[in-house]
């Protein structure tokens, strides 16, 4: 089971939620070869409850995932920041992703942000996994936090966009704090794009829906991570292209239409 454990599902958080645009990267991603992704939407992004909403009411559940007519297999999640610097991953049941997400209402803004201390006391209300989001990327401090309250995390996310800037870096002090921790390593995209997918994928021996199972899994470690030859190339096409679609929007067009080739979308 090939899985992308780092994806957004809107081209950027400030912009307005588009089914079309959602529905569209889903089949992408299943093109590009992925059996699964973990939909790590950032908490604070705009509708975050309808992109849910939406997910919910569309595609059918199979154990704790929805999956998509192509087949694609949604593991819902969320991507949270924290007052110390950092990204922090969860993932979970859709029903608790999203009664989560409404509790950190209050905690949305940068001057509000919850410590990662207080934000992991409130994930262990909730049956989640929850992984240190591209750890060693400039601005974030996950890596300089207290050794006990970073070993609460349950993975660490190696991370598409910092694997294609500095591939031998990124690995080794990323594998390096897992053995530290001594917690599972898994990969993430980080894409809010389809140009990205597959630039870095974790492949699993056996297929789950299941979160619990899912852990399971990566404890045993019974998966291999994959990274793309052209994984710097598609990083960069996908910032490039979400860039010209971001200012399409900005001048008052449809990204989306522009994207899809369609019109009244």
């Amino acid at each position: 089971m090939y899985i992308d454990f780092h994806t957004h599902g809107k081209l950027a958080k400030r912009l307005p939620f588009s089914t079309a645009y959602t529905d569209w990267l889903f089949g992408e991603a299943k093109g590009a070869g992925l059996d699964a992704l973990c939909l790590t939407e950032h908490f604070n992004t705009l509708q975050f409850d309808q992109v849910y909403g939406y997910l919910l009411d569309k595609y059918d559940r199979e154990g704790d995932t929805l999956v998509t007519e192509q087949g694609l297999r949604i593991f819902a999640g969320m991507e949270t920041d924290i007052a110390e610097g950092g990204h922090i991953l969860c993932m979970g049941i859709p029903e608790e992703i999203l009664e989560l997400n409404k509790r950190l209402e209050p905690c949305k803004e940068k001057e509000t942000f919850l410590p990662f201390e207080k934000l992991m006391d409130l994930f262990d209300q909730y049956h989640l996994i929850v992984g240190g989001g591209h750890p060693f990327r400039e601005g974030g401090h996950i890596p300089q936090l207290p050794k006990e309250q970073l070993k609460r995390l349950d993975f660490l996310d190696l991370n598409g966009k910092d694997i294609a800037a500095d591939r031998a870096s990124t690995e080794k002090k990323t594998e390096e704090l897992g053995r530290i921790l001594n917690i599972p390593v898994v990969a993430g995209s980080d894409t809010h794009q389809a140009v990205q997918y597959g630039c870095i994928r974790t492949n699993f021996t056996k297929e789950t829906c299941r979160v619990e199972d899912l852990y399971e899994e990566m404890k045993a470690g019974r998966y291999t991570i994959e990274v793309s030859e052209f994984a710097g190339f598609q990083v960069k096409a996908a910032g490039l292209l979400k860039k010209a679609l971001k200012e399409i929007h900005a001048i008052g067009g449809d990204y989306v239409s522009v994207l899809l080739g369609e019109q009244g979308v």
